[in-house]
């Protein structure tokens, strides 16, 4: 009889800490030890010339939300999103439950899980999305709900049907303290986006460009600095998400050098996308197509993201996946969005790609190390969000969730090849070096060479612990 159900031969293993040679041994879906000369197993992979990392994790990802009243669906479910998530690599995805107005937190969660239930390829958890501070919903449900598994949940500085005012973000921010949960922030100027929107329409401003010009740096640094002001008042960490350029992530380095537990998530489009994605028709279709909230800013921008990733200002790197279609009855410029960009929907494809986009970026050109890549792409998604030493890592008792990464290969993106249903990727044409070549999910194999081997349902929930970062 084996010792084990898979051997992983010959690899170089990768953790956040750490970069050796070793084998790794798997035994009812968990990591039962590295080494050499390990044993006998049922089945052998040659790792050979390759890179063993632990799965990606996307704490930052949108799936079957929601969208706001007369725009267009969101184009991928969980079965998609998450067939997408372990081509690129990733093996657990937090998506969130939106709770509409009007409704409870767990008649919100309850409909998600019945959306996600038996549809999912890899694990997954859930962020709640906070729309209705009601004293029931913080005196009661939230914390019961943090309690039972829910230990992060998100909040919004903008948009007419999610956005919170000063007081509400003060009562929600007392609430996380008390129940020790983490709040994610999205920051961006409510006030100021309206007042931009509507002075650039009537200049007759609208196509997808102005998208961005409505949306300045300015607007997200106002509302970060509020947001760390509100944290600092309550004495609470937030993690201010999806950070697009200098100014913003000046303020989480400002915050964090005074001591004040704020912590940083930037995304793929913050070093792939320009503003000049989003101008009118090009080689690629629509500048419609780019449009997302922060809106990409410049390659000066791009300077900015790396220097807070280097001087770790960011603690995850995340893909903010939020698809939409662009051609077609559910198309991102249908409707009301062919008269102006205010009603484009935002977000981007992108779960896929995001993990080929930073290691080609950031490791392959020497702005990062495999260590730090692994750290902001798994572990600390992991500690931050209650799923350590559960996942994130290469070692005995972790769940044997694992990517074999060749560094060295050369791939070109491309709609085509893409495992979502969305139809396009913001990423085309992109020149990418480092891609995975299989993905596991608990020791069992369900992507190889861009191949789905792995059934829909082979994901399960995932109850969390409190976040690493909250004390």
């Amino acid at each position: 009889m084996a010792d084990f159900d898979l051997l992983i031969r010959g690899g170089t293993c990768v953790t956040a800490a750490d970069t050796f040679s070793a084998d790794v041994a798997i035994k009812d879906g968990v990591i039962a030890a590295t080494g050499r000369e390990l044993g006998s197993a049922d089945k052998e992979i040659d790792a050979s010339g390759l890179l063993v990392m632990p799965g990606g994790i996307d704490s930052h990802v949108h799936l079957a939300q929601p969208s706001a009243s007369g725009t267009p669906q969101m184009a991928d479910g969980f079965e998609t999103g998450t067939r997408s998530a372990i081509a690129g690599g990733t093996t657990t995805v937090i998506p969130f439950a939106q709770q509409p107005r009007g409704v409870g937190l767990r008649e919100t969660l309850e409909s998600y899980h019945e959306k996600a239930r038996g549809q999912a390829y890899c694990d997954y958890g859930f962020h709640l999305i906070i729309t209705d501070p009601t004293p029931q919903v913080l005196g009661q449900e939230l914390p019961a709900l943090v309690k039972d598994g829910y230990t992060s949940f998100k909040v919004f500085m903008t948009y007419d049907d999610m956005v919170l005012n000063d007081r509400e973000l003060l009562e929600v921010f007392d609430c996380a303290k008390d129940c020790k949960a983490l709040v994610m922030v999205h920051c961006e100027g409510y006030d100021a986006i309206r007042f931009m929107t509507e002075r650039l329409e009537r200049q007759g401003k609208t196509e997808p460009y102005y998208h961005g010009v409505s949306r300045p740096q300015i607007v997200e640094r106002e509302a970060a600095h509020r947001a760390i002001s509100h944290a600092q008042l309550i004495d609470v960490p937030i993690m201010i998400v999806h950070v697009s350029g200098r100014e913003a992530m000046e303020q989480i380095r400002w915050a964090q050098q005074k001591g004040i537990k704020i912590f940083g998530e930037t995304c793929t489009q913050y070093i792939a996308l320009t503003a000049d994605d989003m101008k009118g028709f090009n080689m690629d279709g629509s500048g419609s197509k780019y449009v997302c909230s922060p809106p990409p800013r410049d390659h000066e921008s791009w300077d900015a993201i790396w220097e807070g990733i280097r001087g770790g200002v960011f603690q995850t790197f995340s893909s903010d996946h939020c698809p939409f279609f662009y051609d077609g009855p559910q198309g991102k410029m249908t409707g009301k969005a062919k008269a102006s960009f205010r009603w484009v929907p935002n977000g981007l494809p992108g779960v896929e790609n995001r993990m080929q986009v930073f290691f080609s970026e950031g490791v392959s050109k020497g702005r990062i190390t495999l260590n730090e890549f692994v750290a902001l792409t798994s572990t600390n998604h992991a500690k931050m969000y209650g799923l350590y030493p559960k996942k994130g890592s290469i070692a005995p008792g972790f769940d044997a969730d694992i990517v074999l990464w060749d560094p060295n290969r050369e791939e070109v993106i491309t709609q085509s090849a893409m495992h979502h249903a969305a139809d396009y990727t913001p990423y085309e044409g992109q020149k990418i070096k480092g891609w995975p070549v299989m993905t596991l999910l608990r020791g069992k194999k369900v992507c190889e060479e861009g191949k789905i081997t792995g059934e829909v349902g082979d994901g399960t929930f995932l109850k969390r612990d409190y976040s690493a970062f909250v004390s």
